[in-house]
C-alpha cells in the first residue's frame, strides 16, 4: 500500500479519521517502524554529544511513531471493534520493541552521558537538562545496564506486560458489554426517574434494533454496567433485589470465564516484581517512584495515613447516619448494594434536592458555554467551535479552536462527550492528538482529545448532565488546558510531557473547584427548556452538599491508593497469598463497611493494570493537595474580584499551564504559590477541618 493511499502515513497534523480503516494499520505501522529503525541505526553511528546532534533527531523519530500510532491507539479506546483489535494487538508489540531498542541503545546512552558530563551541559536550557536526565533515567529503567540473558529476560517481560495490559483492558470492556439487565415491568422500574427511563429505553432500542416496541413509559428498558447507567440505577432503584443483582455483577466484572482477569493480575504483578529486581530495586513501587515527584514510598504512606486518620471517625459516623435512615424506613442490615441508594436519600433529606432536579439545568451545550466563559475570564483565552473543519471518528464528536488575547490561534481539541458502551471504554480522559513542537522553525500547535462518558441525548432532548458529569468535564478540560496552553517547544517537555505522574492531576482537579463557584455555576446552569437560571436555593443546597460523605469518599480514594501501593511494594506475587487477600487487608483499614467476600474489584481496576497508574494511584490525592492549595490562591485573591482573578489566573497560566515538564513540578508550584504545598486547603475543602 503506497503512502498516499494510507491515511496513517505522511500525516503531520490532525489525523484523517474519516479515512482510517483497520486494514491500514499493519502496513502503515510496519512502514513507519522500518523507517524509524533505519533512522535510528544511522543516528547510533553518527550521534554527537550535543542537543542538535542527538536529541533533535531522537525527537523526530518519536514524532514519526506518534503520528501513526497515536490515532490507532485512540480509536482502540473510542471505536473499539473486533476488526480494529486484531491489527492493533498485532502491531502493539512491535511498537514496544522499537521503544526498548531505542532506550537500550548503548551508543545513544553513552552519548547522553557524555553530554551530561561534558562542557556542553551548562549551555543547555533548564528544560533540556531535565529531558536529558530523564532520558538517561528512562534508559536505565528500560534495562540499558543489563546484558546477555538478563536483558533478553527483561525485554521478554516488557513484551508480555504490554500484551497482558491490553488483554486486561479488553476483558473489562467485554465483560461490561456482555452484561445487561432488561426490565420489562413497571415494578422493576420503581424509583427510577423519567430521564433514566428515557435513556434505558433508548439503549434497549439501540442494542436490539427494536425501534417499534421500546418506549420510556412502557419499556423494555436496558440497564448496563456502564457508569451513566449503573450509578443512577444504584442510587434510585427501589427494587432491592435488582440493586443486589447489578451490584454483584459490577464487583465481579472480568472475574469469570471467558473474561477472567484473576490470573492476568497475578502475572502482571509477577512481571513487575521481576523487572524491578533485575534493575536493582526492592520493589516495583520504588522503581516507579524514580520517575515521580514523591521522594519515597514512606512519604506517600505518611500522606495517606494523615488523610486516613482525619477521615476514619467521621466516616464511621456517616455510615451510622445511613443505617439509621434505612432502619427508619424499614430496611434492616444495610448491605453494600444499599449504600448508594440510602446515601442519595440522606442527601435529599439533608439538602432537599435531587440529582434529577439539577439535571435539566445542565444541558451539555450550555455547560460548555459556561466552561469556555470561565477560562476566558481567568486565563484570557477564547474557545470557538470549528465543527466541520476536520474529520471526526463519530457523528457526536465536536472540534474546537483556542485563541489567545491577540486572537491568534494557539491550540485545538476534539470533544467526544457521550457514553457508547458497545465500543468505547468507560471513564474519561485527555490524550495528546498533536503535541506542541518546532518544525522547520515553525511552531506546530497542540491538539487534544477530550473524552467523557456522559449521558447521551435522547431524540430531541439534549444531553442533560448529572452534576458529577459536569465536574468530570471540567476535570478533563483542566488536563486539556495543560496540554494546549503550554509555551514549551521541546516536544519531550511540552504540555503534559515530562511532568512527573503524581503532579499530572493538578490542573484537572483544580478546575473541578469552579463547579462550586457561584458566578461560574449560575452562569452555566440554565434550564434546557425555559433558559431560566438555577434557583439560588438549589445552588446553596448544592454547595452545602459538597462535603456530604466526604470522609467515606476520601477513604475510598485512600483505599485504592494503598491497595495499589501494597500490591507493588510489600506483596509477594509468588507467594500463596492472593492479590484479593491484599485487597481485604487494606479494606479493613480503609472501609467502614466491609466488602463482600465475592468482591473482585481488582479484576476491573484498569487504572493500575492497564491505565498507567501502577504504583501511582496515590497521585490523585498527592495532586489534590497541590490543586486545593492552588485554588486557595484564587480564594485569597477574591473569587468575585475580576481584576485579582485575572492576575492570579495569568500567574497560574504562566506557570502550571505553561511550563510543562521543563521544570520540576515542585519548583513550578513554588513559582505560582511562592511557597511549598500544604494539606490544609484540601482538608478544609473536604469539610474535615476548619
Amino acid at each position: 500500500m503506497n503512502q498516499t493511499a494510507n491515511p496513517l502515513l505522511g500525516n503531520r497534523g490532525v489525523p484523517h479519521f474519516d479515512l482510517i480503516k483497520p486494514e491500514h494499520i499493519v502496513p502503515a505501522v510496519e512502514q513507519v517502524l522500518k523507517d524509524c529503525e533505519q533512522r535510528f541505526s544511522k543516528l547510533e553511528a553518527e550521534c554527537k554529544p550535543s542537543w542538535e546532534g542527538l536529541f533533535e533527531p531522537l525527537a523526530q523519530i518519536g514524532l514519526l511513531v506518534h503520528e501513526t500510532w497515536s490515532p490507532i491507539s485512540h480509536l482502540n479506546g473510542v471505536m473499539n471493534s473486533e476488526e480494529l483489535r486484531k491489527p492493533y494487538e498485532q502491531m502493539q508489540g512491535e511498537v514496544v520493541k522499537l521503544g526498548l531498542r531505542m532506550n537500550q541503545s548503548e551508543p545513544i546512552y553513552r552519548t547522553m552521558k557524555e553530554l551530561r558530563d561534558g562542557d556542553g551541559y551548562q549551555s543547555l536550557s533548564e528544560g533540556q537538562k531535565r529531558i536529558l536526565n530523564s532520558r538517561i533515567n528512562d534508559a536505565e529503567l528500560s534495562g540499558i545496564g543489563l546484558s546477555g540473558d538478563a536483558r533478553k529476560e527483561f525485554n521478554a517481560f516488557a513484551q508480555e506486560l504490554t500484551q497482558l495490559s491490553t488483554q486486561f483492558s479488553n476483558n473489562v470492556l467485554d465483560a461490561t458489554k456482555a452484561f445487561s439487565l432488561v426490565l420489562k415491568t413497571s415494578e422493576e422500574t420503581f424509583g427510577l426517574p423519567l430521564s433514566y427511563l428515557n435513556m434505558a429505553s433508548h439503549a434497549y432500542n439501540e442494542k436490539f434494533n427494536d425501534q417499534q416496541n421500546g418506549s420510556p413509559e412502557k419499556g423494555p428498558w436496558l440497564v448496563t454496567l456502564d457508569y451513566p447507567s449503573f450509578v443512577p440505577f444504584m442510587e434510585n432503584s427501589k427494587n432491592r433485589g435488582l440493586r443486589k443483582k447489578l451490584y454483584l455483577a459490577f464487583i465481579t466484572r472480568a472475574s469469570d470465564d471467558p473474561y477472567d482477569n484473576k490470573d492476568t493480575i497475578r502475572r502482571i504483578l509477577q512481571i513487575r516484581k521481576n523487572q524491578s529486581k533485575l534493575l536493582g530495586f526492592e520493589s516495583y513501587a520504588e522503581m516507579s517512584l524514580s520517575r515521580k515527584m514523591a521522594g519515597s514510598v514512606d512519604e506517600i504512606y505518611k500522606l495517606e495515613e494523615e488523610l486516613r486518620e482525619a477521615s476514619w471517625d467521621v466516616a464511621k459516623n456517616e455510615l451510622e447516619e445511613l443505617k439509621s435512615l434505612a432502619k427508619e424506613n424499614g430496611e434492616e442490615d444495610l448491605m453494600n448494594w444499599d449504600i448508594a441508594f440510602w446515601a442519595k436519600r440522606l442527601q435529599e433529606k439533608k439538602f432537599q434536592f435531587t440529582d434529577e432536579e439539577l439535571r435539566p439545568y445542565f444541558p451539555l451545550p450550555r455547560v460548555l458555554e459556561g466552561l469556555f466563559s470561565l477560562v476566558e475570564k481567568i486565563f484570557g483565552i477564547k474557545v470557538e467551535s470549528a465543527d466541520g473543519e476536520v474529520a471526526t471518528w463519530h457523528k457526536d464528536v465536536r472540534f474546537f479552536k483556542i485563541f489567545d488575547e491577540n486572537k491568534t490561534h494557539i491550540a485545538s481539541f476534539f470533544l467526544d462527550p457521550y457514553s457508547r458502551p458497545m465500543n468505547k471504554r468507560g471513564g474519561a480522559w485527555m490524550d495528546e492528538c498533536v503535541p506542541r513542537y518546532k518544525k522547520d522553525g515553525e511552531t506546530v500547535l497542540p491538539v487534544a482529545y477530550l473524552v467523557c462518558n456522559s449521558t447521551p441525548p435522547v431524540d430531541t432532548t439534549p444531553s442533560l448532565m448529572t452534576f458529577r458529569e459536569v465536574e468530570t468535564l471540567f476535570h478533563e478540560f483542566g488536563h486539556g488546558l495543560q496540554h494546549m496552553l503550554t509555551t514549551i517547544d521541546l516536544v519531550e517537555a511540552s504540555g503534559i510531557n515530562g511532568i512527573e505522574w503524581d503532579a499530572i492531576e493538578l490542573p484537572s482537579q483544580f478546575m473541578e473547584n469552579w463547579c462550586y463557584h457561584k458566578t461560574t455555576l449560575m452562569g452555566l446552569a440554565k434550564h434546557y427548556k425555559s433558559n431560566e437560571s438555577l434557583p439560588e436555593d438549589l445552588f446553596n443546597k448544592l454547595v452545602a452538599s459538597k462535603t456530604f460523605r466526604a470522609a467515606q469518599l476520601m477513604l475510598r480514594q485512600i483505599q485504592f491508593g494503598l491497595l495499589d501501593l501494597e500490591l507493588h511494594h510489600n506483596y509477594d506475587p509468588f507467594s500463596k497469598k492472593t492479590p484479593f487477600d491484599v485487597q481485604k487487608d487494606v479494606a479493613k483499614k480503609t472501609s467502614v463497611l466491609s466488602p463482600l467476600e465475592q468482591d473482585f474489584f481488582l479484576c476491573s481496576f484498569s487504572h493500575i493494570f492497564s491505565g498507567g497508574y501502577a504504583a501511582g494511584y496515590y497521585s490523585y490525592k498527592w495532586a489534590e493537595v497541590l490543586s486545593s492549595d492552588a485554588f486557595a490562591a484564587f480564594e485569597e485573591a477574591g473569587l468575585d474580584d475580576e481584576s485579582s482573578l485575572k492576575r492570579v489566573g495569568r500567574e497560574f497560566r504562566d506557570t502550571i499551564l505553561s511550563l510543562g515538564g521543563s521544570q520540576h513540578p515542585l519548583e513550578v508550584f513554588k513559582k505560582f504559590r511562592k511557597r511549598g504545598p500544604s494539606t490544609k486547603p484540601l482538608l478544609r475543602h473536604s469539610g474535615l477541618s476548619n
